[in-house]
């Protein structure tokens, strides 16, 4: 043990080199030279006016400090206004970075979005018990840094990319009986509600009926510290959110025609234009999968399925929220790392070569769609671009849905099985 420990010393300092050094070379190179990083920008302009100046971040002078670093003035009518459009506790996390100047805080920023994505990737390889060989396992880790939804979250400073990886922890620690760690996690994945609003229930849900106590505790008191807290500070903040999040259809429309909605109104509504009744039907049919997945997990008690409804519910969560974003694709690394591992494991000789293949095509496919479509755009995306991989993945979900039910189930009630914890890791910290 005491061997360990200089070796623990040396590796966290060497950790911590390479990202000071990775900040260091992220600020020279790219955010100084060319500041960007324009999801990011309204987030920290709103946190700093509030914590340095003392002004909402949903006041008008905010928004008019954030569009004179974006535009150099105000914002014109059919231009995306940029404003800040989270609940107030996300300020919360951006305190340290309003004491740097911007383009020092967009390079942090983004060093933190690739370390979530680093840390992302081990996580998940953890909770589906898979230990890929080396090569593989480096092409995975450059794969979830350069492929195109990362990486366009990654340029644009993303927060989805820290919600995707609070996602992860939170359902690696149940997997591991951290129960109280894994629901103060989830509830601060709430600072962006359009990527959790059906997870959460879920989880909760189940937890309820797994007799998971701790995780729901967890889950509600720092959620409820979060909100009292952020009442105390701006007691306006709920309405004034509510007030943006009612504009934000109206600018977006304006901003953004062709991907002002959800995939499933893209694709039926903007592209096809088969009206209002086929759209509500393929919604219908969206929410009928996502509660025959929970009503098999939560009525019938079939713990096997739940990882599989969990699947099911990030890719509903995508296909009919109000208006996704590519970055938010992130969440199927998720089901992605799980079909690597099958395709892996199914041949000791072939397999990591094919799930390389994999890795490459996924790479190459979205890429060119993205680079095909962006001609004379700008930089922005074509609405195409949200279509393919949600749409894909429920099909995938849904045919291979017994390859996720034969797996040992990853989670699963207190006292449900009657291995030992060494056998079954992922048994709660309220199980007797």
């Amino acid at each position: 043990m005491a061997l360990l420990r200089p070796k623990i010393i040396i590796l966290t300092a060497l950790i911590l080199l390479v990202l000071v050094g990775d900040v260091v070379l992220t600020h020279h190179y790219l955010t100084e030279p060319y500041p960007g990083h324009n999801d990011f920008l309204p987030h920290w302009e709103g946190a700093r006016s509030f914590w340095q100046e003392g002004i909402s971040p949903y006041d008008a002078r905010t928004t008019l400090n954030i569009q004179m670093r974006m535009f150099g003035r105000e914002a014109q009518p059919g231009e995306d206004p940029n404003f800040y459009a989270y609940p107030f506790f996300y300020t919360f996390f951006l305190i340290p970075l309003t004491y740097f100047s911007y383009d020092w805080a967009a390079a942090i920023w983004m060093v933190l979005l690739e370390v979530c994505l680093v840390v992302s990737v081990f996580l998940l390889l953890d909770l589906f018990r898979w230990k890929p060989r080396p090569l593989l396992l480096a092409s995975l880790l450059l794969w979830t840094i350069i492929s195109y939804y990362p990486a366009r979250g990654l340029l644009l400073g993303q927060v989805s990319l820290v919600v995707y990886c609070l996602e992860v922890l939170s359902l690696w620690a149940l997997a591991r009986g951290q129960d109280r760690l894994a629901g103060a996690v989830l509830a601060i994945s709430t600072l962006k509600p359009q990527m959790a609003f059906l997870l959460v229930p879920l989880l909760l849900l189940w937890a309820l009926r797994a007799r998971r106590r701790a995780f729901v505790i967890s889950f509600i008191a720092t959620f409820a510290a979060s909100m009292a807290l952020s009442f105390v500070l701006l007691p306006s903040w709920l309405s004034d959110w509510l007030d943006v999040v009612r504009r934000y259809p109206e600018y977006t429309a304006a901003a953004f025609p062709d991907s002002a909605g959800s995939p499933v109104w893209i694709l039926f509504g903007y592209y096809l234009n088969v009206g209002d009744v086929v759209q509500g039907i393929v919604n219908l049919a969206c929410v009928a999968v996502l509660l025959w997945s929970w009503y098999l997990v939560l009525i019938k008690g079939r713990e096997e399925t739940l990882m599989w409804s969990i699947m099911i519910t990030l890719t509903i969560t995508n296909l009919v929220a109000f208006r996704t974003a590519t970055p938010n694709y992130v969440v199927f690394t998720i089901p992605l790392v799980y079909y690597l591992k099958v395709i892996a494991q199914h041949s000791r000789r072939w397999g990591g070569l094919w799930a390389g293949v994999v890795l490459l095509a996924l790479l190459v496919f979205h890429w060119a769609h993205f680079l095909i479509t962006i001609q004379g755009r700008g930089d922005s995306e074509h609405g195409s671009l949200l279509l393919p991989l949600p749409f894909g993945m429920l099909l995938v979900l849904l045919l291979t849905r017994r390859l996720w039910w034969r797996a040992q189930p990853l989670l699963e009630t207190a006292g449900s099985s009657q291995r030992t914890h060494a056998s079954m890791p992922l048994q709660g910290e309220d199980a007797p």
